[in-house]
């Protein structure tokens, strides 16, 4: 089968490797169709995810994905336990947790000590033809969701579970910053939770145009205005809820000055250089509380339900298709990240002469 393992930063080759060919107890081959580029696969790919490379490299990257069983072994049960039959389209949950530690015992199965996580540490992800999964990690997809929703059911997760710590209410105010794939889906689950107004912060005309579309408080004010702004929208109060989804940085901080006093920030980004700034007294003086939103916790059942009710829009993320041939090309692409981009999508049985690109704003108006 082939492969596209990455042996250091940018440094990714295509190649041909075997699969084991035993199932054992409760597992399962797919055949993976779709891999979407998480902002993390670009931190593992351009090496900003530490200074051990002997930790990361080599691996197959890739972690939010769909595919068809191919072949079931021995009490495959599915996460929403059915069995698991040869052609049954699939999503895969990538976290593996070992079930036994101290975190998963007391239901924070998202906090394993000793977590196997697709495409992280050299555990080998989805960029490749074939691979094989416990069943409990794949949850059958409905007709009415495709491969690539699918695929994009892993961030939509890690969206709801940052909006489930924020504990909202309804008729809340919240602000999101960053308007990337995971703040695009944190607005609209928001909007689903009953949240009445959602101000989203974002530097890049594109991503803001698909917010606004998708339902966030059109301010007619530069970025320079946003804080005057929101202040006015919430009659100088502050919003209930912040998601910090913009990678960290100063995000942190002007979340901080957008809640009111006794608010909620949940922190989302994964900041390249692995710090967080943020003036002390800001929060300490508003009582603030601080939260920490690591991967997700039991969200499948819930996505798959909010998305097949098309209550959040997953198709309208997707910029850019590649062949899986391009995958170098792909991941160079996200990293980059030129106009227009919002998810990169790989598609495995893709021919290198199909359309690569999509209207975002249009399938959003068709909805």
């Amino acid at each position: 089968m082939r492969v596209a393992r990455l042996y250091g930063p940018r440094q990714v080759r295509l190649e041909k490797e075997t699969l084991r060919g035993v199932l054992g107890v409760g597992e399962v081959r797919v055949r993976v169709t779709v891999t979407g580029v998480c902002g993390s696969d670009i931190h593992l790919y351009t090496g900003q995810l530490g200074p051990d490379p002997n930790r990361l490299y080599p691996v197959i990257p890739g972690h939010e994905c769909a595919g068809v069983v191919e072949e079931v072994g021995p009490e495959a049960i599915a996460g929403d336990g059915r069995p698991l039959e040869v052609g049954d389209r699939v999503t895969i949950d990538p976290a593996q947790p070992c079930g036994e530690c101290a975190p998963c015992r007391a239901g924070w199965e998202n906090l394993c000590e000793r977590m196997r996580f697709l495409g992280a540490e050299r555990v080998d992800g989805c960029l490749r033809e074939e691979m094989i999964v416990p069943a409990r990690r794949c949850w059958p997809l409905p007709d009415t969701l495709s491969d690539e929703e699918g695929a994009l059911l892993e961030p939509l997760g890690v969206a709801l579970h940052a909006v489930r710590l924020a504990k909202p209410a309804v008729g809340d105010t919240a602000a999101v910053l960053g308007a990337g794939p995971i703040g695009l889906l944190s607005l609209q689950v928001l909007l689903s939770a009953g949240v009445e107004r959602v101000f989203v912060a974002e530097p890049l005309d594109w991503r803001l145009d698909l917010a606004r579309n998708l339902g966030a408080v059109d301010l007619e004010g530069s970025d320079e205005d946003f804080e005057q702004e929101v202040r006015a929208g919430t009659e100088g109060r502050g919003v209930d809820i912040a998601i910090e989804a913009a990678w960290a940085g100063k995000a942190v901080e002007t979340a901080c000055r957008l809640l009111k006093p006794g608010g909620r920030l949940v922190l989302v980004g994964i900041p390249a250089r692995d710090r967080l700034e943020l003036t002390h007294s800001l929060a300490r003086r508003k009582g603030l509380t601080l939260l920490f939103c690591r991967r997700m916790l039991r969200t499948y059942p819930r996505a798959i339900a909010l998305a097949a009710a098309r209550r959040v829009n997953l198709r309208c993320l997707v910029s850019h298709r590649f062949p899986f041939q391009k995958v170098g090309e792909a991941l160079d692409w996200a990293a980059r990240y030129p106009s227009g981009t919002i998810k990169v999508m790989i598609h495995h049985q893709m021919s290198p002469e199909e359309s690569m690109t999509q209207e975002t704003e249009k399938q959003v108006e068709e909805e």
